[in-house]
């Protein structure tokens, strides 16, 4: 038989060609086209009757540079999948008939039948050349070679031409060609993830109302939160969530949607790990499952960080109050409504500012006349007391103003998350603070108002490690009881829930059910004590933190590699030849304010660490030290934090730490110092050292 040559124009392709050669044929090896496309219409032909294996090699516009790592290249090929939207083929007439292809192409890839490498268009550059070689049924080969690409229209309706050859020579030529595309260093297996996201295809449904997503399920089950993220963009964008991530997410919503109705926690994860879109995520699928708003509480900076995450990585509609009126995530600005109108969100999640609760606005006021589904205050350790010194006992110390109004807010909301990156700045009674805020209007946090973990200084004690824990098993029941662990902590909580007849939903097992537990029982909660400390108490549960180092010796089971991509770091400045050389303008300013520092030291006691924050401030630039020195000046009652400024927010409350009675203000000696210090650093605020240094950088491409 020799070459044979078929056109459009006088038989269907698919059916007087590649139906009849594939059928009952032993083996195929096809040279595809683009990867998304390719994928999918090739289980047009009939690969069912084929024998197997099934090879094919498509290209999609990857770089090489994913393929260098496993990770980086399953996750280059997700982004080249999703990114082409596959989802939108079921948006038709022929949904039914489409679904049923994935189902099929599932089925192949699953099985192993079907066999995927994906090719980046950079390796051999785009791949126009379509060819296969089909072993038949005899044992004999084929292949063939033309314009047909893998799509309907090329082989039922557009003009295209095929030509064939069985000869030795062709075959081999062709199979040479698939073998190098197939085997090339550049070629990347098929993700696992497309692999699943085709069955999730094969399986989708729309669901056109909420109510639909929350019955879904069944009477009684949690709604699927996959169902409704999957196709969110972080998702069919971007690569996803990363594991620790996912798993705040499924702890929030799980914790919500469980029997106490509520999430509670603070996340603490270390400062790049994507804080931002965990909350985000919680929050969106919160408020599908309710019908109260969502409050998101960030400093001024971040406002508008928090409404372009929620849009560009979740289609999450939100509006931003600027303090004097919403604008939504369209940039469209509501009327000006007054302090009231902050009570009249277009959104349902809307994000303020917490100045505007720093500050003690009346809009902000207006909050707590409202009741919220969930409230999410970003930055919480700016929620801390105002004068807790090294001499001062805690009990004397005041919330600041925003940890005062979150004590209330806490109250009108069910679930309350809040995130920091440090929830201990100063003293280990700052994280109980968090926890404290997160226990009013919800038992299981800390306990009822009896509750031995209610007293911060004996619970600290024993969590770290400096008190004994007590022999007593009066004490130890007092506190596992108060609040019980719910039965997911295992070790031994869900078998003492069990046998008291306790259900999840009760935080506090009244005190005399100890008479009801079993000797084994009561032996095993006094061996568990030890447990409930280490692994199981208040701090443990509810705040949750992951550091990079720690997600970076974590391996992946999937791909072998770690959880997160350890970053070299190369830090400029650590020699001693890198060190910038002191001006004599910025010498004389660090004089002036080190006299300053001496003589406020020489009235105050304690005052010591103003030298350190001062100096601080202008080593970060000359501008930074005069906005501090100039807020000096003032009244430090005025010096209530402003947000986004960290040293200062710690300035204000050091100060007010020493003198929290009185609106205490400079002496005249000072506040000449003071003076002084602000006029060098005016007179050369052109002249930032820093700055230039940073700016030749960028020039010569250094850093």
């Amino acid at each position: 038989m020799g070459v044979l040559r078929y056109s459009s124009r006088h038989q269907r392709l698919d059916r007087s060609f590649l139906t009849e050669r594939l059928h009952n044929a032993l083996a195929y090896d096809r040279i595809a086209g683009y990867f998304s496309s390719s994928l999918f219409e090739v289980v047009g032909e009939a690969l069912e009757s084929v024998a197997g294996p099934i090879r094919i090699v498509c290209n999609s516009e990857l770089h090489p540079l994913d393929v260098q790592t496993a990770k980086a290249a399953k996750m280059a090929v997700w982004r080249a999948w999703a990114g082409s939207e596959p989802e939108k083929l079921l948006d038709g007439t022929a949904e039914d008939r489409i679904r049923s292809r994935f189902q099929r192409l599932y089925q192949l890839l699953k099985s192993g039948k079907l066999q995927v490498h994906v090719l980046p268009d950079e390796a051999f550059g785009l791949i126009h050349g379509k060819a296969g070689v089909i072993t038949l049924a005899d044992g004999s080969k084929t292949c063939f070679l033309g314009s047909a690409n893998e799509s309907k229209s090329a082989w039922q309706l557009n003009y295209e031409l095929v030509w064939e050859d069985p000869s030795p020579d062709a075959v081999a030529w062709v199979q040479e060609e698939f073998d190098a595309l197939w085997g090339s260093s550049f070629a990347i297996p098929l993700s696992e993830a497309v692999v699943q996201d085709i069955e999730r295809l094969s399986r989708r449904r729309v669901i056109h109302t909420i109510d639909d997503w929350l019955t879904a399920p069944g009477e009684g089950a949690q709604p699927d939160p996959a169902s409704a993220i999957i196709e969110t963009p972080v998702y069919r964008k971007e690569v996803g969530l990363w594991e620790h991530q996912k798993y705040f997410v499924k702890l929030a919503f799980d914790s919500h949607c469980g029997p106490a109705g509520r999430a509670r926690f603070v996340l603490a994860d270390q400062v790049g790990l994507g804080k931002t879109v965990q909350l985000a995520m919680a929050a969106e699928l919160i408020a599908l499952t309710g019908n109260r708003p969502i409050l998101v509480i960030c400093p001024k900076t971040l406002l508008w960080q928090w409404q372009g995450e929620m849009r560009d990585l979740l289609d999450m509609p939100s509006a931003v109050w600027d303090g004097r009126r919403w604008v939504d995530e369209r940039g469209f600005e509501y009327p000006v409504m007054g302090p009231e109108g902050i009570r009249k969100c277009p959104r349902k999640v809307g994000i303020v500012s917490s100045g505007l609760i720093i500050y003690g606005s009346e809009a902000a006021l207006q909050l707590l006349n409202m009741q919220f589904d969930c409230v999410i205050l970003d930055e919480a350790h700016h929620a801390r007391r105002r004068n807790l010194g090294e001499n001062r006992d805690h009990e004397q110390a005041e919330p600041n103003n925003l940890l005062g109004f979150m004590y209330q807010l806490a109250e009108r909301t069910g679930s309350l998350l809040m995130a920091t990156a440090t929830p201990v700045q100063l003293r280990p009674i700052e994280a109980w603070d968090l926890l404290d805020v997160l226990s009013r209007g919800d038992e299981s946090v800390l306990g009822n108002l009896y509750s031995y973990w209610r007293d911060p200084v004996r619970a600290l004690d024993l969590v770290m490690g400096r008190a004994r824990l007590p022999d007593s098993i009066d004490e130890r029941w007092e506190w596992t009881r108060n609040p019980m662990p719910p039965k997911a902590e295992g070790h031994g909580f869900e078998i003492i829930r069990r046998q008291l007849e306790i259900a999840d939903s009760q935080a506090v097992v009244p005190g005399d059910y100890y008479g009801h537990l079993s000797a084994p029982g009561q032996a095993r909660l006094f061996n568990l004590f030890p447990r409930l400390m280490e692994d199981h108490n208040p701090f443990i549960r509810r705040i949750v933190r992951r550091t990079r180092q720690q997600l970076e010796i974590q391996i992946d089971p999937e791909t072998g590699e770690p959880l997160i991509k350890p970053i070299g770091v190369v830090l400029h400045g650590e020699e001693e030849r890198d060190a910038l050389r002191l001006p004599s303008y910025l010498r004389e300013a660090y004089e002036l304010a080190e006299i300053f520092c001496q003589k406020l030291g020489g009235r105050l006691q304690g005052s010591g660490f103003l030298k350190t924050l001062l100096l601080r401030r202008v080593g970060s630039s000359i501008q930074a030290g005069m906005l501090t020195a100039i807020r000096l000046l003032g009244d430090w009652r005025s010096l209530e934090p402003i947000e986004d400024e960290e040293d200062v927010i710690e300035i204000s409350d050091r100060l007010n730490q020493l003198a929290p009675d009185t609106h205490k203000t400079l002496t005249d000696e000072e506040r000449t110092l003071l003076e002084r210090f602000i006029a060098s650093l005016e007179a050369n605020q052109e002249n930032d050292p820093k700055y230039a240094v940073v700016v030749n950088a960028c020039a010569t491409g250094v850093g």
